[in-house]
């Protein structure tokens, strides 16, 4: 394994934990409901996904939450992209 593919398989899981724990944050289904529709997920889509009873983990890596919790958005708030981070620092 490279180490670019290794830095992009961490930065993958990195930010799929950050979602899990984004979504551990909105304990309650109201909550839940509320950030997925101001994220743009449609009314009935996230009145569904806050419903569910899936684990932290599953959730944090469907499509829902992909769509609502964005890469972009990651980045906006600071979580800096280790793959970038070492391609921008690498000695060639």
């Amino acid at each position: 394994m490279s180490d670019t593919q290794f830095h992009q398989e961490l930065d993958e899981w990195t930010r799929r934990r950050l979602r899990a724990c984004i979504w551990k944050t909105w304990k309650r289904i109201r909550i839940r409901f509320e950030c997925l529709f101001k994220l743009g997920i449609p009314k009935d889509k996230a009145w569904e996904f806050a419903n569910t009873r899936k684990g932290y983990w599953r959730i944090s890596g469907s499509p829902i939450m992909q769509r609502a919790v964005t890469n972009t958005r990651l980045e906006n708030r600071g979580f800096i992209s280790m793959s970038a981070l070492y391609e921008k620092t690498r000695l060639v």
